[in-house]
């Protein structure tokens, strides 16, 4: 962990929340925020995906104990996100760090263009200075489009934003062989290289009073994390300094990723069908070649129909496959920005546009 660039930190609702009074551990969360702060200061990127505003939302609605209706959660989970994002505000202030609200849905991570727009705005988040606080945007969610629990949006912003090791903190402090609160010789693996049918044998299903994850919903989380080239681990939440107790050698399991995030990414974008080319001039083939970005003014033909975010080929000055991208902008204004300055995209457009065709983490060049 002290050697990730960038990192994801999941807090579930019964860390966050105290399940008898319905209140917010205050202390605690200030812990959090110093752990993170000491992170940033070792020059780590952070990012927090946090439960607890239906948690936080229910004690205020006098609502009962127990599984709410879809319609009372979201009601819940409306009056808890104030509260949710005023105590991380104020918790990370105390830091001198600014705290970015962002609430997303299953669809936001499934739809590419959603995809691109999160991730884009997760990037300029962090690269500001911001430490950006995810949620389940549960007020329009529908049981058809939520996650159901927030292991599996830890997972998916982690691959969002890049990161190369996410921490689940949780109640228990790993994952054992056998359910520890039933099997008193279950011991704790340290390790998973591989997630393997024995390994998903393991997992119990028990959850908590606040929350809805329970270890099945984490090895899931393992799964998507992993395969997308980021480290995942599984540590004790209900600490005071949880982070810090990890960097100083609490127990954990850790999960190894299959490759790094970027070349994951790479392989994913190699995979896709294009929908459409672009051709460049000399110039440009030797730039991607070199590992830069796409700029318009190196393009010298576009083909296709297709939507920004969208998969294309490349193809150089004969014609020749150079590789694949996804393109920042629709066919249509690829076409009118080909060939142009980046500085002229605005006027050609008529809006502020992005000043690359194609970043060189969305590019996987074939030779």
């Amino acid at each position: 962990m002290l050697a990730a660039r960038r990192l994801t930190v999941k807090i579930g609702s019964a860390l966050l929340v105290d399940g008898a009074r319905g209140e917010l551990r205050r202390d605690w969360l200030a812990g959090v925020a110093q752990d993170l702060a000491e992170a940033r200061a070792r020059g780590t990127e952070v990012l927090v995906v946090s439960s607890g505003s239906i948690a936080l939302g229910r004690r205020v609605l006098a609502l009962a104990p127990g599984p709410l209706p879809l319609e009372r959660a979201q009601a819940a989970a409306a009056v808890g996100q104030i509260r949710l994002a005023q105590a991380w505000h104020e918790a990370l202030a105390a830091q001198g760090m600014t705290a970015a609200q962002v609430l997303l849905t299953l669809e936001d991570t499934r739809d590419r263009r959603r995809y691109l727009n999160g991730r884009e705005t997760l990037a300029a988040l962090l690269s500001l200075g911001a430490t950006p606080v995810v949620n389940e945007n549960d007020t329009v969610a529908t049981d058809e489009i939520r996650f159901g629990d927030n292991d599996r949006l830890a997972a998916r912003v982690a691959l969002m934003a890049g990161a190369d090791a996410l921490v689940l903190l949780s109640d228990v402090d790993g994952l054992y062989t056998a359910n520890p609160r039933q099997d008193p010789t279950a011991r704790r693996i340290d390790l998973v290289e591989r997630i393997t049918p024995q390994i998903e044998a393991m997992a119990a299903g028990a959850g908590t009073e606040a929350g809805t994850g329970g270890m099945r919903t984490k090895l899931l989380a393992a799964k998507t994390a992993t395969r997308g080239g980021c480290a995942m681990a599984i540590a004790r939440g209900d600490v005071a300094r949880p982070l810090k107790a990890l960097i100083d050698g609490a127990p954990c399991t850790w999960f190894a990723p299959e490759s790094t995030p970027l070349a994951a990414r790479k392989q994913w974008i190699a995979g896709m069908k294009p929908l459409g080319r672009v051709h460049v001039d000399a110039g440009a083939a030797a730039a991607l070649a070199a590992g830069r970005s796409l700029l318009p003014a190196g393009v010298t033909l576009v083909e296709g129909a297709f939507e920004r975010g969208d998969p294309v080929s490349i193809h150089g000055p004969d014609g020749a496959a150079l590789g694949a991208a996804l393109c920042a902008y629709s066919a249509d204004e690829a076409r009118i920005i080909a060939g142009r300055r980046s500085a002229e995209i605005a006027r050609l457009l008529g809006y502020p546009g992005r000043s690359v065709l194609a970043h060189r983490d969305d590019l996987v060049m074939w030779r």
